[in-house]
């Protein structure tokens, strides 16, 4: 099969189209045809090396997938040939520990982040998944849009419902609100009823945001101080809920746009720099700080049924050809896609710029 390898950290250069064996289902193991994969931030902090927990080189990117079942292993029994799936960004788990017995599967010691650890991953036309980390695709919904439902949806749907507990009514901030999980935090905050504050330095994004549900933005130069807008806008309170997709480069500004018994969801890190910090700042006010860990299955499988009601949208911007993935890696990396690209491995450039 066709796959984009990465053999050592590095820029876009490093990512080559080669030739790989096609993977060959084990006992637990789903192997699917990729229709489309999501092209995330977390892949360039692979890619570039900021991120090295967890990650072996050489190997093929790509954590978002959907595609069609095209064999199963020996102890496979929910899926069969021919079915729409999509998956967590996992292909490993161990599926004995108390973290997966108890809806925690991404706390796992034993977990394999699929794109991190090795050749397997979504930037081919093949890739091999263990069940416990696939779902199946509803009626109705587009296979390729919802490769990155566990990811860019998902990972808010767990912010948002499972450790953020948003209330109706709460304030909720949402950074780096024009990129893959921030368009969806905007959809989801708003779905649940909060009243959605987005934030941006890029005020060309600002009616896709509208769109998708932030009732304010605030619009304001990249390192400037946007905590007095976000007081401003909640009338000197702050907000009840930070949804935090962007980490130290805005941390000051962030940590100050909190309310009081304000809870703050570290979802996203875009950098490998430390932040000085005094934890009094947080606990003389009563504010929280909770750490936001990937999807589980059960999550995925609540996204999908939202999407198939047209609760929630998948934002997909632009798609790209397996050959032309260093493209969509600079174009991510630079700011210039709003909500997801995708690697559709199977489509030719020619076709996707039809």
């Amino acid at each position: 099969m066709k796959a984009i390898v990465v053999r050592q950290p590095g820029g876009v250069e490093v990512m080559n189209l080669e030739t790989v064996p096609d993977p060959q289902p084990k006992a637990r193991d789903v192997v699917i045809q990729v229709e489309a994969c999501g092209v995330c931030m977390h892949d360039v902090a692979v890619r570039d090396g900021t991120l090295r927990r967890g990650v072996q080189m050489p190997n093929i990117l790509g954590h978002e997938i959907s595609g069609t079942v095209v064999a199963v292993g020996s102890d496979v029994k929910r899926f069969r040939a021919g079915q729409r799936v999509t998956t967590v960004q996992r292909y490993h788990i161990c599926g004995a520990c108390r973290f997966c017995r108890s809806g925690y599967e991404p706390l796992c010691a034993e977990k394999k982040f699929t794109g991190d650890w090795g050749m397997v991953g979504g930037y081919a036309e093949y890739v091999a998944i263990e069940d416990d980390n696939i779902a199946e695709v509803p009626d109705g919904v587009p296979l390729a849009e919802v490769a990155i439902a566990a990811c860019a949806i998902g990972t808010i749907f767990n912010a948002v419902r499972d450790v953020g507990k948003v209330q109706v009514g709460e304030a909720v901030l949402v950074t780096g609100a024009g990129g893959g999980l921030g368009v969806h935090a905007l959809q989801v905050a708003n779905a649940f009823g909060a009243y959605v504050i987005a934030q941006t330095s890029s005020p060309q994004k600002v009616a896709i945001m509208k769109a998708n549900g932030a009732h304010e933005v605030i619009v304001h130069a990249r390192g400037e101080d946007f905590s007095p807008q976000v007081m401003a806008a909640t009338k000197g309170l702050g907000v009840d809920v930070i949804i935090d997709n962007v980490g130290t480069p805005q941390f000051t500004p962030t940590r100050k746009s909190l309310a009081k018994l304000g809870r703050w969801l570290m979802i996203g890190q875009l950098t490998g720099d430390f932040v000085p910090f005094n934890p009094a700042q947080l606990f003389l006010r009563g504010q929280s700080m909770l750490s936001v860990t990937s999807t589980t299955r059960a999550q995925l499988e609540d996204v999908l049924k939202l999407v198939q009601r047209n609760i929630l949208r998948p934002v997909v911007d632009k798609s790209f050809a397996l050959d032309d993935a260093r493209t969509a890696h600079q174009l991510v990396e630079s700011g210039q896609v709003t909500g997801r690209a995708l690697i559709r491995p199977w489509q030719s450039a020619a076709s996707l710029a039809a």
